[in-house]
């Protein structure tokens, strides 16, 4: 029996700004139902090749394959048609809305109902029950009415998983989820990707710098130093590799490393 082809590919990916390579010829599969966390030291190309996935950027060289077909050429809303779905494009969609309206209106895209705020308030009151469905999970339905500016950093960064889960991707991809939270934030945030990630149809990139976070969340750890992929594996091996070991001490990376 043939076996399923991985749900994302980038083969090959490649970009250059100028003479420098950000992101060079990083082949790399990730499997429907896993968790995978990227890391590297910063300017490793974590972000930038995050920006290739999702296609904020176009790449100088290379594919990227979304159940088996070629998206590269695709701009960013296609690939979310398409089930790639990343937090950060969709934060203050709609700032001076309420938090029940944005996520309420990305139910309505989602369903194909079009952005029209007015003339879908009263007929689809389904949409306004999934929204405050998606809101229960992330522990915001208590701040629906309010408007999305005026909420508070770590409310903000639910509200990103809110707007990711009403999206409905297969790929949801996390830019440092946890960046600029609280202690008392950062468990919220991270029950709520354990949630998403317990669901075995949906496939998470994870970029983030806490070792303590990747050990709880990732299945499986990749590393990306001066754009090159350099390490993968599961994230005990990974972790204790002498090429994150060096990374994180911001030492060089040796020659070894590479090979």
């Amino acid at each position: 029996m043939a076996r399923e082809h991985p749900i994302l590919e980038t083969h090959e990916l490649t970009i250059r700004f100028g003479g420098h390579v950000a992101v060079d010829h990083v082949s790399c599969a990730f499997e429907r139902g896993t968790l995978t966390a990227i890391v590297g030291p910063n300017g490793a190309g974590k972000t930038t090749y995050f920006n290739l996935i999702s296609g904020q950027l176009r790449a100088s060289h290379g594919k990227v394959v979304l159940n088996g077909e070629d998206i590269t050429r695709l701009g960013v809303p296609d690939r979310t048609l398409k089930g790639i779905g990343r937090a950060f494009q969709l934060t203050n969609l709609f700032p001076t809305l309420t938090v029940r309206e944005n996520v309420r209106l990305v139910a309505q895209a989602k369903a194909n109902l079009g952005l029209d705020l007015f003339s879908m308030a009263d007929s689809h009151v389904g949409l306004i029950e999934r929204a405050e469905h998606v809101l229960a999970e992330v522990r915001l339905l208590d701040k629906a009415n309010q408007t999305v500016s005026a909420l508070p950093h770590g409310d903000q960064r639910k509200l990103e998983v809110a707007l990711l889960i009403a999206l409905g991707p297969q790929v949801l991809m996390f830019d440092e989820p946890t960046a600029g939270m609280s202690v008392d934030e950062v468990p919220v945030i991270l029950k709520l990707i354990q949630e998403l990630k317990a669901d075995k149809d949906r496939t998470i990139l994870l970029v983030e710098h806490k070792m303590d976070v990747i050990r709880t969340l990732a299945d499986r750890i990749i590393v990306l130093h001066n754009g090159a992929l350099v390490a993968d594996g599961e994230p005990a091996a990974v972790i204790s590799s002498a090429v994150v070991q060096e990374a994180y001490l911001g030492k060089r990376v040796t020659e070894a490393a590479h090979g």
